[in-house]
């Protein structure tokens, strides 16, 4: 396959500010319909075709995914069953970026896509939804909060508890002081991810695109597992260091947002982690066990603490109804955030007494959001900002980081960058291929 950049007529920065007449950017009405392409149609993809058609004034009208073996039972799945008018379906998102009768481009790829996909979509005047993490690394992330902000764009990270009632109110509690100064948060990630056994390399299979799939990722063969079927196609790409972030960067992900949206902070100034494969002898290449210590200073100027925990398999429960959660620490008592929806707070010495809890979420509330700000053009109002995505997924790229240097990282708040550690830095960016560069100037 021939080769393009993100499209061959755009030549810079002129070319770039005549994409944005290619969508609608303005709404004359709430019967005009939002249209959407989902890029990446297995796994997470199948959530926002199911969400998206429960929205109103929403509607998926193209599917795009490298693998086009997906589109005929998707489609089936999703539309044809439902009754609903089937979507158009493209292996290459340059292709969707060209069509102007597409308003949104909502991602859920594998993470290596998730940043040069959205800056594309900007620059292509399409707002976006775009999954956890945004990023891959943390340059990534500083250029799709300036591809937001150049191209008035609405972008939506997929942190989805940060659109759930109980979950918005647990926060504002905790800034109520319901359990006083909080200066500590836990996050836990004990999600069962099971041994992948071991790869080979093997024949592409027919239908799947696998220049495509790789995108900014360096070139590496196809990968078969034990009964010769795709290893890292469709999932286990997760902990594969050129297209995922392990668990910290997937499940862990919401984990940190949330950790990072109660105790009020941005970037750390401090980052020590460890990190190893200390159960499964196979395939995966990212950490399996880890463990991260954060320091941030606060908005009152104190310091506040984080902590990070990821294991995968036999564990007991920490945050009280699932395998993840997060914990608050405060001078007056605790407080649990054991899943999307909501909070339990308890105040007191020792054990302490069980003085509020709230759960109320789903997922459809993060799409009704995201159509909302498309619609009404205010970009304030989205729950989950590009810069949320930026900062929070960045806590990933950095307990990695450290873990992968051996090392504590003193990080320079303002730039995000390590201090004197070039070694950190190259984890904090990548080498781009031909074609799929995230760009120096978006």
């Amino acid at each position: 396959m021939k080769q393009l950049s993100r499209r061959d007529f755009v030549k810079g920065a002129a070319a770039a500010t005549v994409l944005i007449g290619t969508s609608k950017t303005s709404w004359a009405g709430a019967n005009d319909r939002i249209r959407v392409a989902v890029m990446g149609i297995n796994g997470r993809g199948k959530t926002h075709m199911k969400e998206f058609a429960s929205v109103d004034g929403a509607e998926v009208t193209t599917l795009c995914d490298p693998d086009a073996r997906l589109f005929k039972p998707r489609i089936k799945e999703f539309y044809t069953d439902k009754g609903l008018k089937e979507p158009k379906a493209e292996q290459d998102i340059r292709r969707v970026l060209d069509d102007k009768d597409i308003d949104v481009v909502s991602i859920a790829t594998p993470n290596h896509w998730h940043s040069l996909a959205t800056i594309w979509a900007c620059q292509a005047g399409k707002d976006v939804y775009v999954e956890k993490p945004m990023t891959h690394n943390c340059f990534e992330g500083r250029q799709v909060v300036k591809a937001a902000a150049k191209y008035k764009k609405i972008v939506q990270h997929g942190t989805q508890l940060r659109s759930n009632p109980g979950f918005q109110e647990g926060i504002q509690e905790l800034k109520n002081g319901i359990i006083g100064d909080v200066y500590m948060a836990r996050a836990i990630c004990y999600k069962w991810r099971p041994d992948i056994g071991k790869a080979h390399p093997g024949k592409v299979p027919e239908g799947l695109d696998w220049d495509i799939w790789q995108g900014p990722a360096p070139e590496r063969p196809f990968m078969l597992n034990e009964k010769n079927e795709g290893m890292y196609v469709h999932y286990y790409w997760h902990w594969v260091w050129d297209y995922g972030n392990g668990d910290i960067g997937n499940q862990g992900v919401h984990q940190l947002d949330a950790a990072r949206w109660g105790l009020g902070v941005d970037t750390p100034y401090r980052c020590s982690s460890m990190g190893g494969k200390l159960l499964w002898d196979d395939a995966q290449e990212v950490f399996d066990c880890s463990s991260t210590s954060y320091m941030f200073k606060g908005e009152d100027g104190k310091d506040k603490m984080m902590t990070l925990e990821v294991r995968p398999w036999c564990s007991n429960d920490e945050a009280g109804g699932t395998s993840f959660g997060v914990l608050f620490y405060g001078s007056e008592g605790w407080m649990t955030f054991p899943n999307y929806e909501g909070y339990r707070a308890y105040r007191g010495a020792k054990k302490g007494e069980l003085v509020k809890e709230r759960f109320d979420g789903a997922t459809v509330n993060h799409f009704q959001n995201f159509v909302d700000c498309v619609r009404s053009r205010k970009a304030e109002d989205i729950n989950a900002k590009a810069i949320d995505g930026h900062h929070s997924s960045a806590l990933s790229h950095y307990a990695l980081t450290s873990a992968r240097v051996n090392r504590v990282l003193e990080i320079d708040t303002k730039s995000g960058m390590v201090k004197n550690d070039d070694e950190a830095n190259t984890y904090l960016t990548r080498n781009y291929r031909e074609g799929f560069v995230v760009p120096e100037s978006v």
